[in-house]
């Protein structure tokens, strides 16, 4: 019998992941080729754009190989990717900047320029917080300071534009991607003339915006061979990865989250309408022409246990490592820790905050050091859903996904700092799952987004301890105590 399977490829700021799925959501496959991120200066955070695409290529390559599919069996391809990336591309397609990821935080002096009105404005303009995350505000550095291949491009592009640029001939973002720069009306559904003029861009110069749904063709003939597929396999633009992961997870009805903690981390919650916050503390980003997505992005997730690791050279691997977490009392005796080692985007929105130990003594050790950082990871995400909750509503179910949520000690902590139950799929690639079912609603094979809830393997919910989830309301307390102060010095 043939099998009919579905591919999703993950453009993320850690690797390019690429996983083959079943229509009936089971993973058959998955592959990962690893990006490397460069920090030269202070606020810098750069990648090689092509070589993210030539990693996409080889995963794509892999998969096909490791879960032997062949003709008939592949039904289509739709991607993923990580929001926010900038690069400057010259009018032949090659790349002349480094990509700027959503880390990087050169832009931080415009930000700071921007009076609070213009702030606010902006920001109701296109629910995206005003913050050195965006590509509008990487454009008023580039052009603030003369950047020379801000001078030089004849377009700008995220890798997953670029990508698609490379393979089909054809410049086309999607809604949710589009949303992400700072530069789209959701209300319109249009570049917002306005922003536009302040970075100096036309619209020529940014791809056509399109539905996730939006089949691509004509596939170049060389990347399909090097991939080891046939150039009449279907692609699908698919979305961001914030959207594909609720999507993918589950969490599409009211009332419904998805956390997601990979290098990085947000909360977020679908809706039907535009909206957003007095206080800038959620984003509201575009899934489609009707369809919204609102939330909050932090920093701060898996990238800072992994600095946590290299700093204490702990040799083991990366479970073992968070495993020792379980050694330390809930609370870790008294030690506090604020994770914004990359600056934070929600809940502070502030690229100067800085991380903190708060209550370090000398009965202190390593288990301490590595739940303390768990703990601070995971405050920060329930701080998030607090405002989260303020601007939408409050949360009856919650759902996870991401490298983190293997975890099966930082699974209880999060029930316990939530008090409510999690729920995982027995896959961890539900970004990869919701391009895929992307595909299959373009296609026709499945009749609607929410539909993949009938499709989606689930593990046994993970329910919160009474006792801690007490223990917990107190610690958080303190956590927002010293925030509140740490913040006065950032």
């Amino acid at each position: 019998m043939v099998r009919q399977l579905v591919i999703g490829i993950d453009l993320g700021t850690t690797s390019v992941k690429a996983c083959a799925f079943q229509t009936d959501g089971h993973t058959i496959a998955e592959v990962e080729e690893m990006n490397k991120t460069e920090y030269p200066k202070q606020g810098y955070a750069l990648q090689d754009v092509e070589h993210i695409e030539r990693s996409a290529v080889l995963a794509l390559k892999r998969l096909i190989e490791k879960a032997n599919i062949i003709d008939g069996e592949l039904l289509a391809v739709s991607f993923s990717a990580a929001m926010h990336s900038l690069v400057c591309v010259d009018s032949t397609g090659k790349a002349i900047s480094p990509l700027l990821t959503w880390a990087d935080g050169r832009s931080v002096e415009q930000v700071r320029a921007l009076s609070d009105q213009d702030k606010q404005h902006y920001y109701e303009l296109t629910g995206t917080p005003i913050h050195p995350m965006t590509p509008f505000t990487k454009l008023l550095w580039m052009k603030e300071t003369n950047y020379a291949p801000y001078n030089e491009a004849t377009y700008f592009m995220s890798a997953k534009e670029f990508i698609i640029y490379k393979w089909f001939g054809q410049r086309l973002i999607d809604y949710a991607m589009a949303s992400a720069t700072g530069l789209f009306n959701p209300v319109t559904l249009q570049w917002e003339p306005s922003l536009l003029q302040l970075t100096n861009i036309t619209s020529d110069q940014l791809s056509s915006i399109v539905e996730p749904t939006t089949i691509l063709t004509g596939i170049s003939t060389e990347i399909a061979q090097e991939a080891g597929i046939s150039s009449d396999v279907p692609f699908v633009i698919g979305s961001a990865d914030g959207q594909l992961a609720n999507l993918g997870s589950g969490a599409i009805l009211p009332g419904e989250v998805a956390i997601s903690v990979g290098t990085s981390g947000a909360i977020r919650q679908f809706t039907s309408a535009f909206q957003v916050s007095e206080a800038q503390s959620t984003f509201c980003y575009s899934f489609s022409s009707d369809t919204y997505i609102v939330g909050g992005p932090t920093n701060n997730g898996g990238v800072v246990l992994q600095w946590t690791k290299d700093l204490l050279q702990y040799e083991g691997d990366f479970a073992a490592f968070i495993a020792e977490a379980e050694q330390a009392e809930i609370g870790s005796e008294g030690l506090v820790f604020l994770p914004y080692l990359n600056g934070e985007r929600a809940p502070v929105w502030n690229q100067d905050a800085k991380g903190n130990f708060y209550g370090l003594s000398i009965t202190h050790r390593r288990e301490h050091l590595i739940r303390a950082v768990l703990e601070g990871i995971t405050l920060n995400l329930y701080q998030i859903g607090n405002a989260l909750e303020q601007s939408i509503g409050p949360a009856h179910k919650v759902f996870v996904n991401g490298g983190l949520a293997r975890s099966s000690v930082w699974l209880q902590m999060l029930a316990d700092i939530f008090n409510a139950n999690i729920y995982v799929s027995e896959s961890h690639n539900g970004a990869a799952w919701g391009a895929s079912w992307t595909a299959l609603v373009a296609l026709g094979h499945a009749s609607s987004f929410a539909d993949i809830k009938n499709y989606i393997p689930m593990n046994e919910p993970v329910v919160p301890i009474a006792e801690n989830s007490e223990k917990y309301k107190a610690i958080y307390e303190k956590y927002i105590s010293v925030q509140q102060v740490v913040a006065q010095l950032f």
